[in-house]
């Protein structure tokens, strides 16, 4: 079998070999997965000799999700391999001739030929970081016509997936650390694409393992997933089960049949005083479909219990099986619900496996693993906690991977300076006002070790340093402001592309890194930024002389009225 070091290392060379030659995860990221408005204003800036003018823009939202005070930023691997392998075929070139509003110079089109993105600079925050409104999770740098052609594409590459990281970060923190999520949302995700993100950012927001096969294969993400209620309804009874027998597990003996000795288990609970009125006569076609299940799979035997009756009937069955398997020195993984009332199914179902074990001496088998499904999200997982459960781990889909409480992050792409000229947009709607010129951030900690403030300066201002103390300015509001005195600066962006420069880049971690980041910076943040509900606003701030300019930039462009 191959080992786990081994995946890992075939899944860097193959993410390496995507980078240089073969592009982002879905081949339909290409130059014209982009708004065709992208592409007039590129020959415009072409037709008025601008197109070579070096921009800088931000890529940043301005409000967190789901009522949070947290989002968690991801994307950044799949936009950085779009980058990479940003280059226009013949075909594409002729598409777009044919698409603009009006016939384009050929001159236009031999431009389109030789554009790639070895002019461009990229600096973002870290992949799996905790991030903030306003703050850029991306400055890309480069020729404007280059870095407006990449604008599209970059939000969709980074708004969904931030969006459901965040989504499942949520879910990982109020379901606490020692529980095992699970992503089963593939079949409800928005198409393939959809899917294959979900499970990836998911897992980089703290979920375990996921249902979805491809996802496993392009990410080493692990798998999980037993059988449905199909598998359950399709069996009719024991005799329809051909092959009995099954070696134990140290291959010493092999019991011939192992149907018989399951139901001689089952026969036993019928007999004993300590399940006395809580078992009758159980579905047989489920017990067939559970004996079978085990037979294929005895080191790894999970049944799915509400196709009849859990308590009835597939608790027992289940039980049934797993002590057969005992016997054989398996040791079975639990159950699964999917229906009903969760918290009162997993509690007696707890007490029926300890029961278990203490009437027929069987090790560990009151521990037994209790998995739920069925439309979870945030809120049943709160409800749940507060009505008191014995559920191990969560499958969960549709509200997790479509992001029902909220539909979109709303990532928005500003530029900021041209021709080392800061610019600024100028909206009524405050929030909307963009933050200009190239920045950069910090992230300031406080004594106890939580973050306090993430503040912005300009490019050319000193950093803050340990135990200086530093005023920080909200960016529009004169009267919120307060000073800071650091005992850590963490400088946020980095360079990730720095095409044909020559500048030092930081190289892309593997998947299990970027999550295990999450994990770390999630477990920094102030417990009330954290809340569920009501959290403390966490601030985001600028220093006071991007203050001063933002404000002499912001009166010195915006339009004197006349009243008359």
């Amino acid at each position: 079998m191959e080992s786990m070091e081994g995946r890992e290392n075939g899944l860097m060379d193959e993410r390496r070999c995507r980078l240089v030659n073969g592009g982002p995860t879905n081949p339909m990221v290409t130059p014209l997965l982009t708004d065709l408005y992208q592409y007039t204003m590129a020959y415009a800036y072409w037709k008025a000799g601008k197109h070579n003018d070096r921009a800088v823009f931000d890529l940043f939202f301005r409000k967190c999700p789901f009522g949070g005070e947290y989002t968690v930023f991801a994307g950044l691997e799949e936009c950085i391999m779009f980058i990479a392998n940003f280059k226009l075929t013949e075909e594409n070139i002729s598409f777009i001739r044919d698409a603009l509003p009006s016939n384009c110079e050929e001159g236009f089109l031999d431009y389109l030929r030789k554009l790639d993105c070895s002019d461009v600079e990229v600096y973002a925050v870290p992949e799996g970081s905790v991030v903030s409104p306003r703050v850029p999770l991306l400055r890309v740098e480069g020729p404007i016509a280059v870095v407006q052609l990449l604008e599209t594409t970059l939000l969709n590459l980074v708004n969904y997936a931030s969006l459901v990281a965040t989504n499942a970060a949520r879910h990982r923190f109020v379901a606490g650390k020692s529980k095992i999520l699970l992503e089963f949302g593939l079949r409800r995700a928005q198409g393939p694409d959809g899917g294959i993100s979900a499970s990836k950012y998911c897992y980089i927001g703290g979920f375990d393992a996921t249902s979805n096969v491809l996802a496993g294969r392009l990410f080493g993400i692990p798998l999980r997933g037993t059988h449905s209620h199909a598998f359950v309804s399709s069996f009719m009874s024991p005799d329809e089960i051909v092959y009995k027998s099954l070696q134990s597990f140290d291959g010493s003996t092999t019991c011939e049949d192992f149907v018989g000795l399951v139901q001689t288990w089952l026969n036993k609970f019928q007999w004993s005083s300590s399940f006395s009125g809580t078992h009758g006569e159980t579905n047989q076609s489920e017990l067939a479909a559970f004996t079978s299940y085990a037979l294929a799979f005895p080191n790894n035997f999970l049944a799915l219990v509400d196709t009849y009756d859990v308590l009835r009937s597939g608790i027992p069955n289940f039980c049934a099986v797993a002590l057969a398997l005992s016997d054989l020195g398996y040791k079975a993984v639990g159950i699964r619900l999917d229906s009903g009332d969760l918290a009162y199914l997993s509690c007696e179902s707890r007490r029926f496996f300890r029961a278990i074990e203490k009437e027929f001496k069987v090790p560990g088998f009151g521990k037994m693993c209790i998995t739920a499904s069925n439309d979870l999200n945030e809120e049943t997982l709160d409800h749940l906690n507060k009505q008191g459960h014995e559920i191990d781990a969560f499958g969960i889909g549709t509200y997790l991977v479509t992001c029902y409480v909220q539909a979109a992050l709303g990532c928005v792409f500003k530029l900021v300076e041209i021709n080392n000229q800061p610019r600024i947009k100028l909206s009524e709607d405050v929030s909307k006002v963009s933050i200009p010129c190239k920045k950069r951030c910090y992230r300031l900690y406080g004594k106890e070790g939580y973050p306090l403030v993430d503040l912005m300066t300009g490019e050319n201002e000193p950093p803050p340093k340990v135990a200086e103390r530093i005023l920080c300015r909200h960016p529009f509001n004169e009267s919120k402001r307060a000073y800071v005195v650091p005992q850590q600066v963490v400088e946020l962006l980095k360079c990730y592309w720095s095409g044909s420069s020559g500048k030092a880049r930081e190289e892309l971690p593997p998947l299990k890194d970027i999550r295990d980041r999450c994990m770390k910076q999630l477990e920094q943040m102030r417990p009330d930024h954290m809340r569920r509900l009501n959290p403390t606003p966490y601030k985001v701030s600028v220093s006071g002389k991007l203050y001063d300019f933002i404000h002499f930039l912001w009166l010195n462009e915006a339009p004197v009225g006349e009243l008359q």
